[in-house]
């Protein structure tokens, strides 16, 4: 016998001492609620035993109240699903208004809220933030994911669950979890730490988040690479600190020009391993300098180190916490560039008399994060499937990266400058003065091109033109092709000849 799921229960207030018949007053609550648009077309309607349960009456009011609306065609009856909302309703019933139109179409009188929300940009999102295409930047090749082997430790882990499982977890994260990322930061890294020092957080987005509010105040200055990741300087921005643009050359960022705009800034937020967007990489001196400076200065320095585990013309380069021998460094690490996006697990690397401060603002925000998956993925990396990913992933990516490269010489010439293409999942390309990376942008996205506009990554008023082009996900058959349209929107081979 099929059974038929139960449906939602509406808010129905019972007066036994009102003189309104109770079959009425349940009418009356149901058509309210169609009318308003509280229930909609389609939705399903608990049957008359279990309404009469809830709402504590005998079941023949009830269905006396059902009659009529079925009888007036506010509810229909559909064979093997019960009984629903009707989607041809009565023609005296007005079209429902949806809950913002009507808050709209009402004076509500003030709706105060904090300054600090109309900092951020608007949430609308640009096309090159929308949905799956050619060069969509920060996605991995799906795809290649072991997937069955993924699948095979999940199930595992649900076999195996207990009470426990279901309880909240450690603050800090899964024990199993911090010690797999130790030693995979000790050695792949060069990171100084432990397990103890590690705090699992839900991408590296909310480690800018916990680190912003555990180490700076409104008001204070904070060096922000120019160009740079904008996501991180909105978060800045909402702590309410004083963003100082410190210009990135082929070195990484310019300390001297940073302790020039600004000498006692509280902290530096940098990505030294594959800068982004220019994709350089800090050089040795430049890294001590910063050491230095924020040493001297009794300064933080915030590590983004978001995928430097792909890297084509040589090792993996050293992290800038390794040579840190005054714990100055914030570090920060996710998995979101090397498995997939959706899992939303990172890591923040704190020095360890900052562990309890970091540790307070976690709980405030979520208590704990979740538990499952972070017992997957530690399982996934003790038993070497992470690295094994990793270095296929390796083979993948670079094969990506040569084909883009040689496509946009080919199909752009010396119309751009192609940076950022020894590491990492996406390259840059400059454009000649004049050009309009946003409006292309635009039009490149109607044609399914996420190209993301450089302009877009500078907080000055001359930001230079050019795009980022992910190959993350971008499979080496589609590559040529995308890059002839993309060229076609520049009018690169006009301007060649």
């Amino acid at each position: 016998m099929k059974r038929v799921a139960s449906g939602i229960l509406p808010i129905i207030a019972i007066n036994r001492k009102a003189p309104t018949a109770l079959h009425k007053q349940i009418y009356d609550a149901y058509r309210e609620a169609i009318v308003d648009g509280s229930l909609r077309p389609g939705q399903r309607i608990p049957s008359t035993r279990v309404l009469a349960s809830e709402i504590g009456v005998s079941r023949f009011p009830v269905l006396n109240a059902y009659a009529q609306l079925l009888a007036e065609g506010y509810f229909e009856s559909r064979v093997g699903a019960g009984t629903v909302v009707s989607g041809s309703l009565p023609g005296q019933v007005p079209p429902s208004q949806s809950t913002g139109e009507r808050f709209a179409a009402t004076r509500c009188g003030p709706r105060p809220v904090a300054r600090r929300a109309s900092i951020l940009p608007s949430p609308e999102r640009p096309p090159w933030l929308v949905g799956l295409g050619a060069f969509s930047v920060g996605q991995v090749a799906f795809d290649e994911f072991p997937l069955r082997v993924w699948s095979n430790l999940v199930a595992r882990r649900c076999r195996n669950m207990d009470a426990k499982s279901f309880h909240y977890g450690e603050p800090k994260g899964s024990k199993a979890l911090r010690e797999a990322i130790a030693n995979y930061l000790r050695t792949a890294r060069s990171l100084h730490c432990d397990a103890e020092q590690i705090i699992i957080v839900s991408g590296s987005q909310q480690a800018l988040e916990i680190s912003a509010r555990v180490l700076l105040d409104p008001g204070s200055p904070v060096w922000m690479e120019e160009p740079g990741y904008g996501l991180a300087r909105d978060v800045f921005a909402l702590a309410g600190c004083r963003l100082v643009p410190v210009t990135v050359d082929r070195e990484g960022l310019q300390v001297a020009t940073g302790v020039k705009r600004c000498r006692r800034a509280r902290a530096a937020f940098v990505t030294p391993s594959h800068q982004f967007p220019l994709g350089v990489t800090m050089s040795a001196s430049r890294r001590l300098q910063l050491l230095d400076w924020a040493q001297n200065m009794g300064s933080w320095i915030i590590e983004d180190d978001y995928d430097s585990e792909y890297r084509y013309e040589s090792m993996p380069i050293a992290s800038l916490q390794g040579l840190d021998a005054n714990a100055r460094v914030i570090y920060i690490g996710t998995f979101s560039k090397v498995l997939f996006p959706s899992l939303r697990l990172g890591y923040v690397v704190v020095p360890p008399d900052l562990v309890d401060r970091f540790l307070a603002i976690r709980r405030v925000m979520d208590l704990s994060p979740p538990t499952f998956f972070q017992e997957v993925l530690a399982e996934f990396i003790v038993n070497g499937h992470f690295a094994r990913h990793i270095r296929r992933m390796r083979v993948l990516y670079r094969e990506r990266r040569s084909a883009l490269v040689d496509c946009v010489r080919k199909e752009l010439g010396s119309a751009v400058e192609v940076m950022g293409d020894a590491a990492g999942m996406y390259l840059t390309v400059t454009l000649p003065e004049g050009s309009r990376d946003l409006e292309i942008a635009e039009r490149a996205g109607r044609q399914n091109l996420r190209v993301w506009p450089l302009s877009f990554s500078y907080m000055g008023e001359e930001p230079r033109q050019g795009f980022i082009l992910g190959f993350g996900s971008t499979p080496v058959p589609a590559i040529a092709p995308a890059v002839r349209k993309l060229g076609q929107l520049l009018g690169a081979k006009g301007a060649r000849e």
